[in-house]
């Protein structure tokens, strides 16, 4: 992150500090931020050279806030927001069910004048861009708020798309967008990596992008900062809704996604009693191969569903994906059949801000219709075994990656070669497996045979707790499940 930006990211971070003592969280203080910066910036853009006409009415403009103050400025900001949450496009969602968090108007003040202190749309995009991906990234940061779940680490992004490899055209989504990492990290890689002419500029920033996310609060976040980034226009290319629910109707030729971790959909009920429960909830849908309640199987049939012929896919999944029975068999069975399954990447723990997960990141193609199965070989490079990240003194960095892209062999990945840390296995090995578990590991644990080379106690009580809170999520899936018979 450049000085300006980071000076600019302190700043108002430290604020936040301020208004904690009025019981306002991280993650409603970059909600506030959020609504404020959309009209300071919409405001900036009706002054040269822009001189483009306000989407916002003169009454429920910035300059409206700047006048006002005391109670007066409180129940303004609340009409503010109430009003334009009816809006459609790029600016309902924003502000899409919004409320202030802030209480105190004399605090509401001040943060609105120190937002007024910056020119925003002045600042280039990068510099916007960076400034509200640094404040995201604090919010995840803060664990007690649990947006580190819609929160996907920058370097995993980058290496992903770097493997992908988008072309200019190619139509883009994320099924589960959360703040808008992949679709940033693709435009990103598009915009540097291409010189692209005025059609292909209008079609990235208009055409390529389409999202899904189910949480009203992260695709309010995730649509600014698609906005500060320079994409979309009018209408949002966020869809705010379940993307499981149902076939959006069209396809992709990208789908790159970290669906929320939890193996169940579930939905809370109140009976007659008033008393609350939960039900697991299913998707009948006649294009799955299999009916799960298992979320992460749904996300990854849909994966498929959604993309086009020989479109490609990243998706991120947990352990259980890779070698869970029923309907995680029947789903990996039709996988491997109809989709050339060709690269899982074995993550290290102790990466996501969301605990408590061993995860994957599964790359394969979409195919035609074909008796013989697609998938011919399996690479797995395994970033887990004798790795050791922490959130905070040891953190993963793009650099720990690379060796991944260099074996991936984006260029020609049918001529890879086994490394002490990638090995590729065969249709007909997976296929003998149990389960046909793709859940393979072949490195040794140096700390199970050197105490000399165990890791820090920190590291080593992370991982007992992430065991245990596996462990209690399995235990209560079944005590769940137990109650329904």
């Amino acid at each position: 992150m450049s000085n300006e930006s980071s000076t600019i990211v302190q700043r108002l971070w430290n604020y936040c500090n301020v208004l904690r003592d009025d019981g306002v969280s991280y993650g409603d203080y970059v909600e506030q931020l959020t609504y404020l910066l959309f009209l300071k910036m919409a405001d900036e853009q009706t002054k040269p050279p822009f001189n483009k006409p306000s989407t916002i009415p003169a009454e429920l403009d910035w300059k409206s806030l700047l006048s006002k103050d005391g109670d007066a400025l409180e129940v303004h900001y609340r009409h503010i927001l109430e009003t334009l949450g009816k809006g459609k496009g790029m600016l309902g969602v924003i502000f899409r069910k919004s409320q202030n968090r802030i209480q105190d108007p004399a605090k509401l003040r001040r943060l609105i004048d120190l937002i007024n202190d910056e020119t925003w749309v002045g600042l280039d995009i990068d510099v916007k861009g960076e400034i509200y991906e640094g404040l995201l990234q604090k919010n995840a940061e803060d664990i007690k708020s649990g947006a580190g779940q819609y929160f996907t680490p920058r370097p995993f992004i980058k290496a992903v798309i770097e493997v992908i490899r988008p072309q200019p055209g190619n139509t883009i989504c994320d099924v589960a967008n959360g703040t808008g990492g992949f679709i940033l990290g693709a435009h990103n890689y598009l915009s540097k990596n291409f010189s692209l002419d005025i059609e292909q500029k209008k079609f990235l920033r208009f055409n390529t992008f389409k999202g899904w996310e189910i949480v009203d609060n992260t695709a309010r976040l995730c649509v600014m900062n698609l906005y500060l980034h320079g994409i979309g226009g009018e209408e949002s290319p966020i869809i705010v809704g379940d993307a499981l629910a149902s076939h959006p109707g069209e396809h992709f030729d990208i789908v790159v996604t970290n669906p929320p971790f939890g193996k169940k959909s579930s939905y809370t009920i109140v009976n007659g009693e008033g008393k609350a429960d939960k039900e697991t909830q299913t998707y009948e849908r006649q294009d799955f191969w299999a009916t799960t309640s298992n979320k992460q199987l749904n996300f990854l049939q849909h994966v498929k569903t959604v993309l086009n012929i020989n479109g490609k896919a990243g998706i991120v999944v947990p352990d259980n994906v890779l070698f869970e029975g029923g309907a995680g068999e029947t789903v990996r069975r039709k996988l491997l059949q109809e989709c050339d399954v060709h690269t899982i990447l074995r993550l290290p723990t102790g990466v996501f801000y969301a605990q408590g997960v061993k995860a994957n990141i599964l790359f394969f193609d979409r195919k035609p219709a074909s008796e013989k199965p697609w998938t011919e070989k399996l690479w797995i490079y395994d970033l887990r075994t004798n790795q050791h990240f922490t959130l905070k003194t040891n953190t993963l960095k793009y650099d720990d990656l690379v060796d991944f892209i260099k074996c991936f062999n984006s260029e020609n990945r049918f001529e890879r070669k086994e490394t002490k840390r990638f090995r590729g296995f065969t249709y007909n090995e997976l296929m003998q497996r149990d389960k046909v578990s793709l859940d393979i590991f072949w490195l040794k644990d140096d700390s199970l045979e050197d105490s000399a080379n165990l890791p820090d106690p920190d590291v080593i009580a992370k991982d007992i707790a992430e065991n245990l809170e596996d462990a209690l999520e399995q235990f209560r899936s079944i005590q769940e499940d137990l109650g329904k018979v």
